[in-house]
């Protein structure tokens, strides 16, 4: 029996010592690709690029579900936006809390006899409107179907060559467009999708529809969230755009190729990860026919949020996540381990698989084990730190790089006092909230394969407002 578990706490030592050392790979690569960003336009080029009519044009899609308190921020910094040809589409996803009533006072709607030119099946649109104001806005107000069938709403309605899907509650900063327009100019036949890093919001000052002053927030689960961002988006994706291996944009924005998103069918309705399936899918439908396929991850191109601060609905909030990750690797597992789908599916999906979905199941045990071993004196100490130190001292060494990747090369916390908060929050965040992550995550993957009922849940939102009287 004692020989049993030592081969399995050895197996799993070794299993998280390797999954940490790929991430420690990830990080190096996109360290590297971080500093050598020679591919960026500079001010002057931003400023010529906005006034192109090169520029493939861009229609904005928000769906909204109760988003009340953030809407007018969030269309304002849509609308705002620098780039020569977009518009703005809000798609009231039958929200009950005045969404609707905030957007007809704010930019005077009235409606409109706007038809869609699209075919995708979803829910009944009750009303379109369009502002008596000379901006680019039209709100859809539709019976609620979910996230994914607002967004084919949109699809189905937009009028231009590329479409964004940005969060409502969310804010993009003014050049955030031109940036993430950048890869569909210079690999117009290649490039399917491009997703922006996502930053968070809470804390910061807000002020029409734009983000004043980046601060660190004093609610300990949001500071625990920036450094997960920050270690996901500015190692993870950056390396795998590279590598051109990206098998996730945030649905908080992400541009794409309208033209083969309508021909794919839209989003699917059958996972609360369409934001994932749908990169997936994109990869699986083009590779299938031979054709090019490049999804990219673009640092420069900046989305802000609100994050969870109360742990009830970050677990909502995470359930979700993980089982969108493992629902759409499910949809297309065939692509797993096949040449035929290049280095997505030899190296893309087979990583997921081993570090999203197995990860997780053996991190989890490997605590539990070694614990039971220490009580039960079946394991040494040595043997018990050697556990701890591959997973938490590992884990912690990987959340303080990347606070410091991100003071290094994009550096958007100016105050040395919060970059000390941020190294603080690095450390305490391995001891107990990963933990408790790897809990949920666990949780969604059995969910998935107990055929649990699907549930997208509710945000609750503070509102920026707040920050902004805080000024």
């Amino acid at each position: 029996m004692i020989w049993l578990y030592h081969w399995l706490e050895d197996g799993i030592t070794a299993y998280v010592a390797f999954v940490n050392g790929m991430s420690f790979l990830l990080m190096l690569m996109g360290y590297f690709a971080l500093r050598n960003k020679s591919d960026a336009f500079n001010a002057r080029e931003i400023d010529v690029l906005s006034k192109s009519p090169l520029l493939p044009s861009v229609s904005v899609l928000a769906p909204a579900y109760n988003e009340a308190a953030t809407i007018r921020h969030s269309v304002r910094s849509m609308l705002r936006l620098r780039h020569p040809r977009h518009e703005v589409i809000l798609i009231n996803d039958g929200s009950a809390d005045g969404t609707l009533r905030e957007l007809i006072d704010e930019f005077r709607l009235y409606r409109s006899s706007r038809i869609p030119w699209g075919s995708i099946q979803t829910a009944a649109v009750r009303a379109v409107y369009e502002s008596r104001d000379p901006i680019p806005l039209l709100v859809i107000d539709k019976e609620n179907g979910g996230k994914a069938d607002a967004l084919n709403c949109g699809i189905n309605y937009a009028r231009h060559d590329l479409f964004a899907a940005v969060d409502a509650d969310s804010i993009l900063e003014k050049d955030a467009l031109l940036h993430l327009s950048r890869p569909f100019l210079k690999n117009h036949e290649e490039t399917m999708a491009a997703g922006g890093i996502i930053r968070v919001a809470n804390g910061c000052a807000v002020s029409g529809g734009a983000v004043l002053a980046p601060r660190v927030p004093k609610n300990m689960l949001a500071r625990f969230q920036i450094v997960e961002y920050l270690r996901a988006f500015l190692a993870a994706r950056v390396a795998m755009s590279h590598a051109n291996t990206l098998l996730i944009i945030s649905g908080a924005f992400g541009l794409f190729r309208r033209s083969v998103v309508a021909e794919m069918g839209g989003y699917r309705l059958d996972t609360v990860g369409e934001d994932m399936e749908l990169v997936v899918r994109l990869h699986h439908f083009r590779r299938e026919r031979g054709l090019p396929c490049r999804i990219v991850f673009l640092p420069d191109s900046v989305c802000w949020t609100e994050v969870p601060e109360t742990q009830r609905i970050l677990r909502r909030q995470r359930v979700r996540w993980q089982r969108g990750c493992f629902e759409s690797i499910l949809f297309h597992k065939s692509m797993a381990g096949n040449p035929r789908f290049g280095s997505v599916g030899l190296v893309g999906l087979p990583y997921f698989i081993l570090c999203e979905v197995i990860g997780p199941f053996v991190e989890l045990t490997g605590y539990v084990a070694t614990v039971i071993g220490l009580m039960l004196a079946w394991v040494s100490g040595g043997g018990a730190l050697l556990f701890f130190a591959v997973s938490i001292l590992f884990g912690l060494f990987m959340s303080v790089s990347s606070v410091l990747l991100e003071e290094n090369t994009i550096c958007k916390y100016p105050d040395p006092r919060d970059l000390l908060r941020l190294l603080l929050a690095a450390v305490l965040e391995n001891l107990g909230y990963r933990q408790l992550n790897l809990l949920w995550r666990v949780e969604a993957i059995l969910q998935v394969l107990l055929k649990k009922k699907r549930s997208w849940g509710e945000m609750e939102r503070r509102g920026f407002q707040r920050e902004t009287e805080a000024v």
